[in-house]
């Protein structure tokens, strides 16, 4: 490809469905995913059902790259591309399993398609991206696991710090990093910390797990009212743990709640659900032979998520499993609340296959996110984590990219 300016971008996700590729006008997605991040045509795409293949150093770097090398040759091609600009990589694993990627795959795109701007991403990275683009907030994936991801951009905080020196509430300059403003239904003041919500408003500790990226307290306030929670860090997680330890209230989590009320039903004993035992025996045969059916299965997490939706489906006639994704909502409300910065730009959106399920989860979500983060508007993902990655590859090529810069979370080289 001949010099000149970047015309486009390359974005690559890598996640347990399996990877795709698209490529998109480096000018595509405007102003860094703004309040409608596709300015341009559509990105052309490719996918593959097969995830990528994890070996003693991670994932493997060699069998990604013999998959989306050609991919991305021939979508370029399609594309009319000129120059490459950048290139995002985002995958499901990478804080503990990137090692093999992060090692090669900055000398191999550069040797393949001539890039030298990479940055690795993890997917609730791109997750992130794809649903709020830099705007401050809080992202919820949830699939069949859960984790929770919320950001503060890049000069945002010094920004509302200093605003906040003068007076809250009287300032014209937006608090997000694009410069764009406030993502559509915020209202009130731009930079304006929030006070409902939690008890103590901004000061309130974190209520999740413990943050991947070391951002907890001390080190100082970065923030007005005490909150000094990204003092550290412009990343916050919560769970993301795995089926055993964590992922309250994702698939895995709703279909095994669902399993043990119907094998409670089965037995007898109190908290037992008879439709949702009818479930168990339409999808997995005679109640009795789930364990064996279940115990020795290596995708464990799968089987136990695919009872999800009978959750779901139960829930209009069956307080059981009402009661089920109640709870489950309340778990998904807590991640968000422990992530969400109290900004007034700040916005929460759930990504992912779990709420596909609709209104049996949606709704007691919202009404326990409205009780959690008051004020803070809920939005649906504007895309999701291809787009992310692309959106994330877009600004790394114009020089926009304000998402913090995290080791484990987000590195560019």
């Amino acid at each position: 490809m001949p010099g000149g300016a970047a015309t486009h971008v390359l974005g690559i996700d890598s996640g347990g469905s399996g990877v795709r590729v698209g490529v998109a006008r480096a000018d595509a997605y405007g102003g860094y995913a703004a309040e409608n991040p596709l300015t341009g045509p559509p990105p052309l795409t490719w996918s593959s059902s097969t995830p990528a293949v994890v070996g003693a150093r991670g994932i493997d770097a060699e069998d990604l790259l013999a998959r989306v090398l050609p991919a991305a040759r021939e979508l370029l091609h399609e594309a009319g591309a000129r120059r490459l600009g950048a290139v995002c990589v985002g995958a499901a694993g990478m804080a503990t399993l990137g090692e093999d990627l992060r090692t090669r795959l900055p000398a191999a795109l550069a040797d393949a398609l001539g890039v030298r701007r990479l940055a690795l991403a993890a997917d609730a990275v791109t997750a992130y991206a794809g649903a709020l683009g830099q705007h401050p907030g809080a992202v919820v994936a949830a699939g069949t696991g859960l984790i929770s991801l919320g950001a503060v951009p890049e000069g945002v905080m010094e920004r509302v710090a200093a605003r906040g020196a003068e007076g809250l509430g009287g300032a014209s300059e937006p608090d997000d990093a694009t410069g764009t403003g406030a993502p559509p239904g915020t209202g009130g003041a731009p930079g304006a910390l929030r006070t409902g919500g939690a008890p103590g408003g901004g000061g309130a500790p974190s209520t999740g797990g413990p943050s991947s990226t070391g951002a907890a307290s001390g080190g100082g306030a970065a923030a007005p009212r005490g909150d000094t929670r990204w003092a550290a860090t412009g990343w916050r997680r919560a769970d993301g743990w795995g089926h055993l330890l964590g992922d309250c209230g994702g698939g895995a989590w709703i279909g095994r709640a669902g399993l043990e009320a119907a094998m409670r039903a089965y037995d007898g004993r109190d908290g037992g659900s008879k439709p949702l035992l009818a479930r168990l025996e339409a999808v997995f045969g005679p109640a009795t032979g789930l364990p064996g059916k279940l115990y020795p299965r290596p995708d464990r997490p799968a089987v136990l998520a695919s009872f999800a939706p009978e959750v779901g489906r139960c829930a209009g006639e069956d307080p059981v499993a009402q009661a089920i994704l109640r709870t489950a909502a309340r778990h998904i409300a807590e991640a968000a609340e422990a992530v969400c910065p109290r900004l007034e730009s700040s916005g929460v959106a759930l990504t992912g296959g779990l709420f596909r399920m609709g209104a049996p989860l949606l709704t007691p979500v919202r009404e326990e996110l409205a009780a959690r983060l008051s004020g803070v508007p809920v939005t649906e993902a504007a895309g999701d984590p291809l787009d992310g990655a692309l959106c994330v590859a877009a600004a790394l090529a114009t020089d926009e990219l304000r998402l913090p810069r995290d080791a484990a979370l987000l590195s560019v080289v």
